[in-house]
């Protein structure tokens, strides 16, 4: 399903939620020239465009009819959205307005989750942005440096081992359960470092299954383990498709009951059709970082989390406004 290409809409649309889930002012004692649900539809498009703050104030001076559409009548500032991003951005929020994006859907008839599986994948995002010959130029000289050496010093006195786990370990990293049928994000889970995708599969589908009726659950092989399997479907009743292919590669089938019933369904395609929709997951990833980029503007840890979702929330609003448009 395609997003909307317009940002009056997606402003318009995001003000919206935010009324239906934000109070008006933070405490009694605010200042009382925006509302929250204003300052959210604000920091939404800032998003939708990939925008600093300065120029996102810069966007809404020069666009007062949009500003009327939410009843504002000056820019708010860019420091007064800076603070609202951490004031707003909250995780239980952030779940909440997932509760709202997925009534809407199933309201419309959109979901089909009975039809099409449930799709997991999970994403990087860099922590800034890089050309992509300067990160080709990195690449080749770290392939340079352990080729000669593997504990030769690199930046700074540190050997290229220690600091490539080092930037490793911080990545922004976003992993999504989406409705395979319209590309809505029924659940996602932040964090810092590129570990495994195992952890992430029992809040993912747990919280998809608060959202949404999902029978079937894919996912590649970097979720798979008995454990998933026996929380999908004995726990949850949901059936789950995810190759067995953690450890090292042998002919001999998995001793785990789960794993060896799936590894004999691959073996004869039996789920072929089905483990086809998990490159929804991976459309949907590509989706955000190429309409809101690859790399997060954020510096600290807490706020590239926030971004994180953001963008998320962001990507709901824009495929609810084409819902909508189309609707």
């Amino acid at each position: 399903m395609e997003t909307s290409l317009s940002p009056r809409t997606v402003l318009v649309i995001a003000h919206q939620v935010g009324d239906r889930l934000l109070r008006d002012y933070a405490c009694k004692s605010s200042r009382h020239d925006f509302t929250l649900p204003q300052l959210f539809a604000c920091l939404v498009v800032r998003e939708f465009y990939g925008l600093s703050y300065r120029r996102t104030e810069g966007l809404f001076r020069d666009s007062t009819a949009w500003l009327e559409e939410i009843g504002l009548s000056v820019a708010p500032d860019h420091n007064t959205l800076w603070r609202a991003f951490s004031l707003i951005l909250k995780t239980s929020r952030c779940q909440k307005m997932l509760d709202l994006f997925a009534a809407d859907f199933k309201q419309m008839g959109l979901l089909k989750l009975s039809e099409k599986p449930l799709a997991m994948d999970s994403t990087c995002f860099e922590q800034r942005h890089r050309s992509q010959h300067y990160d080709r130029r990195c690449r080749k000289m770290e392939a340079k440096e352990e080729g000669k050496k593997a504990e030769k010093p690199g930046k700074w006195g540190v050997s290229v081992n220690k600091t490539r786990r080092r930037k490793v370990s911080r990545l922004p990293k976003l992993a999504l359960a989406v409705a395979s049928s319209c590309h809505l994000i029924l659940a996602m889970k932040v964090r810092l470092g590129n570990g495994s995708d195992a952890p992430d599969f029992k809040p993912l589908l747990e919280q998809s299954r608060q959202r949404a009726g999902v029978k079937t659950a894919v996912a590649d092989s970097g979720y798979d383990s008995e454990e998933n399997h026996r929380i999908s479907r004995e726990d949850n009743g949901v059936r789950s498709i995810i190759p067995p292919g953690i450890g090292r590669p042998t002919k001999k089938l998995p001793t785990g009951r789960w794993r060896r019933h799936t590894a004999k369904r691959f073996a004869r395609k039996a789920d072929k059709k089905l483990y086809a929709q998990r490159s929804q997951s991976e459309t949907v990833h590509s989706m955000l970082k190429r309409n809101q980029s690859s790399a997060l503007r954020s510096r600290t840890p807490q706020r590239q989390k926030q971004e994180m979702m953001l963008r998320a929330i962001t990507h709901n609003i824009a495929l609810l406004c084409k819902a909508m448009e189309e609707g």
